[in-house]
């Protein structure tokens, strides 16, 4: 499979040469490439939008997933409160806008194939990227202009024109994806974009537009999440696509492959050692260079026990041992932890507190030292896990969910893992507390009548889906980015001293401070107040005991009337003479 990464390498200086210089495609040399000789042939229309996918697909990097999740040393500007107004902001998930002048170029030049089925194909190929690029745009900064043909430096009108409604790009993306589900071929295709590929990015964008829209009160928040309900149902109903369930950890497996898994993977990015094209997620994950910093309680405690009780309703579960913590839990947690049992290589290795400075280290993409440096697993972007759960929680939110609609989507996901199905009338019987509390969950969540579903929903979806690039914007949809406001805990530390964290009987780590007593001591030896800091519930402050924490000198303020969008760069803004607007609370000092 990896031999399809040459097909898009190939595409790069094709590209370059078709769009560097727009007068030129004008003359007609017989040495020269011109749209009229080039975009005639399938194999060319492929060449040509094979460029958009390394231009648009997320890279390894959503697999930090930083938010109130995954906490780093180097805190992002946007969750720390920090962000300021930049001047400029590149790339299809900043300010930047070449790969859509691309797209568009191709869609005014690709009529000149005369192979009705392969140019609407292409198209469709075409569209879908626009639309994906496009939903980049809306969910970083609302309102932006929507251009669906090639603008030139003479076309000042378009150069200068104010940002579009929200409501207006978003019809153009459902109708560019509509387009695209019409007219793309079926044949599944783990690297390539398809009918299925199409329908998935449907019901990712309707979920978002649909649940962003309902808790910021924008309005039509409905119709959008009727949407992502009919094109989540498409797709399970037509789509062949199933949950892998082969061996004895299918959940992790589908993360560790060096080919995607094509019964569940809808689309992957494709990665190969020997083209040198690789990522740095299992470094990540265990590389202090590489600044992961650990998993917050937040996401640990969403996790069920084996046996589908709330980890919540255990006694003392707030001063639990990490050894008693991680016991008994949702098999998830083991696939993605490092827990009891974890080894290296055969070796066993608990969780690394020079690392994961906050207790719990992932290890969902892990395989072998091996990979430590460059890793090629494949990185799944779609996956049928994430339509079933864009499906149910569309439904709870509309209030249409039934017991059926989870026990064809939830309760599938749910019985891979080995866990106990979720009823819908006990979770709306007796909604988790914890899922509500401003410190662990959502308070911001529909007080209605589905309240203890729709938190199980998003329970399910932190579980199957961390590390995967969704919890950001997930927070941002539900409006709960307040939480980055209250502190990053951890692993509970109830004093100075050696700790087993593996269960084996030896010290992984020894915890210190200037009043604590000699003796044996593990090889890992951590200074509080240098390397380790404990917070401390019961006085909210630093001190010998208590949660382990990060940030902890650092105030942060999420500003509820601002943060949920960036601002517009300020060069942008003086280019077009104050036609685009600066985004509500951003005030960049400029006179328009």
């Amino acid at each position: 499979m990896k031999t399809k990464i040459y097909r898009i390498l190939l595409a790069l200086p094709v590209l370059a040469m078709m769009t560097a210089c727009e007068g030129m495609l004008n003359l007609t040399p017989e040495d020269r490439v011109t749209p009229a000789t080039f975009f005639n042939t399938e194999s060319n229309l492929e060449l040509f939008t094979n460029n958009f996918y390394p231009s648009v697909l997320p890279g390894g990097s959503i697999y930090e997933d930083e938010a109130d999740g995954i906490i780093n040393p180097i805190l992002d500007e946007a969750i720390s409160g920090q962000r300021i107004i930049p001047e400029t902001s590149s790339g299809v998930d900043g300010w930047g806008w070449d790969v859509l002048r691309q797209i568009n170029y191709y869609l005014e030049n690709s009529h000149m194939c005369e192979d009705t089925e392969a140019r609407n194909h292409y198209d469709g190929v075409a569209r879908f990227f626009r639309a994906y690029f496009y939903f980049y745009k809306v969910r970083r900064f609302g309102d932006v202009p929507w251009y669906d043909h090639v603008i030139g430096s003479a076309d000042k009108e378009d150069l200068n024109k104010p940002r579009d409604s929200r409501e207006l790009v978003m019809q153009n993306i459902i109708a560019d994806l509509d387009w695209a589900v019409d007219n793309l071929r079926q044949q599944k295709d783990v690297y390539r974009v398809t009918r299925w590929t199409a329908l998935a990015l449907k019901s990712r964008v309707c979920l978002f537009e649909g649940t962003f829209r309902k808790y910021h009160g924008l309005g039509d928040w409905e119709k959008y999440l009727e949407e992502c309900e009919k094109a989540s149902d498409l797709f399970m109903t037509e789509s062949g696509y199933t949950l892998y369930n082969e061996g004895s950890t299918p959940y992790k497996d589908l993360f560790t492959s060096m080919d995607a898994i094509p019964e569940e993977i809808i689309m992957a990015r494709d990665y190969s050692q020997s083209l040198s094209l690789t990522h740095g997620v299992q470094n990540y994950e265990i590389s202090s260079g590489s600044g992961c910093a650990g998993v917050t309680r937040r996401i640990v405690g969403a996790y069920l026990m084996s046996n589908g009780e709330r980890f919540s309703d255990q006694e003392g579960y707030e001063t639990m041992s990490f050894l008693d913590e991680v016991k008994d839990r949702d098999p998830r947690l083991a696939q993605t932890f490092r827990t009891p049992g974890f080894t290296i290589d055969g070796v066993s290795a608990p969780p690394d507190l020079r690392i994961a400075k906050l207790g719990y280290q992932p290890m969902k993409y892990y395989i072998s030292k091996q990979w430590d440096n460059s890793s090629c697993v494949d990185l799944p972007l779609f996956r049928t896990a994430e339509v079933y759960l864009n499906f149910a929680e569309a439904k709870a939110e509309l209030g249409s969910l039934t017991q059926e609609d989870l026990d064809r989507s939830i309760n599938l996901i749910r019985n891979r893992a080995d866990m106990p199905d979720l009823n819908m009338a006990e979770a709306n019987a007796d909604p988790d507390e914890w899922l509500e509390s401003e410190q662990w969950g959502y308070p911001n969540v529909d007080k209605g009548a589905n309240k203890g579903v729709i938190l199980e929903i998003r329970r399910e979806r932190t579980v199957e889906l961390f590390m995967e690039g969704f919890r950001y914007y997930d927070m941002m949809r539900w409006k709960e980015g307040k939480i980055f406001e209250k502190p990053f805990l951890g692993m509970y530390i109830p004093a100075p001293g050696n700790y087993d964290l593996d269960g084996d009987g030896t010290y992984d780590v020894y915890i210190y401070d200037d009043n604590t007593a000699e003796g044996p001591q593990a090889d890992v030896q951590l200074k509080l107040g240098e390397r380790i800091y404990l917070y401390d519930p019961e006085t909210g402050q630093v001190g010998s005991k208590g949660y382990l924490t990060i940030h902890q000198d650092l105030v942060r303020h999420w500003n509820e009337d601002r943060d949920y969008l960036y601002p517009i760069p300020t060069k942008d803004r003086i280019l077009t003479n104050g036609a685009l607007s600066q985004n509500p609370g951003w005030d960049d000092g400029l006179p328009f």
